[in-house]
């Protein structure tokens, strides 16, 4: 009877110590918790309004989420009366075993984060990076999908992406198509620049600014090459293209202009 008696002093004097202390921890945690919402929430709204990109603005509120939970509990643990300094050593030699396990990984992750960032694409470009040539379908935290021309789907690492050349096809909104036709040595040059001349003038998806531009480029075997290069916007870039080299071929035929081809001489002895 006298050591149930001891054990019921114990659990009082227990109760006395540490009941204020678990009833201040639960307020510091139920008020902590609040004001981490509210704080995620007023970032996300700032980042919003500068226009950052929503998948910057989900990762960069999770993570200040993330970590103020963290010190959050650490916190509040030290109130009860729980040692953390052993426990934060185990949380920072785990965090540096599994950082060196996925340094790939992480090196992604940081080129995610500088991609979106510093936008040197975005969704809808067509890019050349990395000897893939696509339209960017996504940017993820760890990679960027793009589709090719031939729609299949290329999946990037964002490391790769973010320490190497990118050539954004898109991002001026318009391009030089580059075109080039060969006549016979004996027809008007004079002509046939005004020939092709008078059909970009006449397509109303060639740019009237950069004017475009049809020279001589070489004297070739067979023939006068000449240049084209019309300026479109973007999305009519191969309408230009197709549509132009056609419309050359059959005005320059209506126009008596030879476009030559390669011809040999074969001569027979008879011995």
């Amino acid at each position: 009877m006298e050591q149930l008696d001891k054990y019921l002093d114990m659990a009082i004097a227990l109760a006395i110590t540490y009941t204020p202390k678990l009833i201040l921890a639960l307020l510091t945690l139920v008020v902590g918790l609040w004001l981490i919402g509210t704080a995620v929430k007023l970032a996300e709204k700032g980042m919003l309004k500068s226009k950052t990109d929503q998948t910057l603005v989900s990762f960069v509120g999770n993570l200040i989420s993330w970590g103020l939970k963290a010190l959050l509990l650490i916190s509040v643990a030290s109130m009860v009366g729980i040692e953390t300094t052993s426990f934060i050593a185990v949380l920072g030699a785990a965090g540096l075993a599994i950082g060196l396990a996925l340094q790939g990984s992480l090196a992604n992750f940081a080129g995610g984060v500088l991609i979106i960032l510093f936008k040197p694409y975005k969704v809808g470009d067509l890019v050349d990076a990395q000897g893939h040539l696509g339209v960017v379908k996504e940017i993820q935290i760890f990679t960027t999908i793009l589709t090719s021309l031939e729609n299949k789907r290329i999946i990037i690492p964002n490391g790769a992406m973010s320490n190497g050349s990118i050539v954004n096809v898109t991002a001026e909104g318009t391009l030089r198509v580059d075109m080039s036709i060969g006549i016979s040595y004996d027809a008007d040059i004079a002509q046939a620049k005004q020939v092709i001349m008078d059909i970009l003038q006449a397509d109303p998806r060639v740019l009237k600014d950069p004017e475009p531009f049809v020279g001589v480029t070489e004297m070739g075997d067979n023939s006068v090459n000449l240049v084209v290069r019309p300026w479109a916007a973007v999305e009519d870039y191969w309408a230009v293209h197709f549509d132009i080299s056609e419309k050359m071929k059959v005005a320059l035929d209506q126009n008596g202009i030879g476009i030559p081809f390669p011809q040999r001489d074969v001569h027979i002895y008879n011995h």
